[in-house]
């Protein structure tokens, strides 16, 4: 009987050693094949990498439940304390002098965006520069 516990761990412990092995080498795999990628068309690795994660099988919900939540949300009416610091605060920042205007040409958001790398990491926008210099293309002239 011990004979056999002592086999049955022995091929528990085969299968966890396998089993790690087997996940550095899809680790290893996985980055290697985006390192090449990135070599060769930065494009299609960031598409890659940007794919949407599915994370919720179950019912969407109600529209009107939706609606509602919201509503109940945005449409009450809310009376901030208006505390004497906003008064203090007001006081000290009177003394500043206010900034001069930046104005921003569309030479100026062309020349940046011409600069820019075509496939690098996107901003907040989720638009790749490479979209943008098209866009600056096609109503710029």
């Amino acid at each position: 009987m011990q004979k056999l516990t002592e086999r049955i761990d022995d091929l528990k412990q085969r299968i966890a050693a396998w089993g790690k092995r087997i996940r550095r080498y899809t680790e290893r795999s996985t980055r290697f094949n985006q390192n090449r990628l990135f070599q060769s068309d930065q494009k299609r690795l960031y598409k890659s990498l940007e794919r949407p994660i599915v994370s919720g099988t179950g019912p969407a919900p109600n529209q009107a439940d939706m609606v509602a939540f919201w509503r109940s949300l945005w449409s009450e009416p809310v009376n901030h304390n208006e505390g004497p610091w906003t008064e203090v605060v007001a006081s000290q920042c009177a003394s500043i002098t206010p900034m001069d205007p930046v104005i921003i040409t569309p030479d100026d958001v062309a020349e940046a965006v011409r600069r820019a790398p075509n496939w690098k990491s996107p901003g907040l926008d989720g638009l790749h520069h490479y979209w943008l210099k098209g866009f600056m293309d096609m109503f710029c002239e």
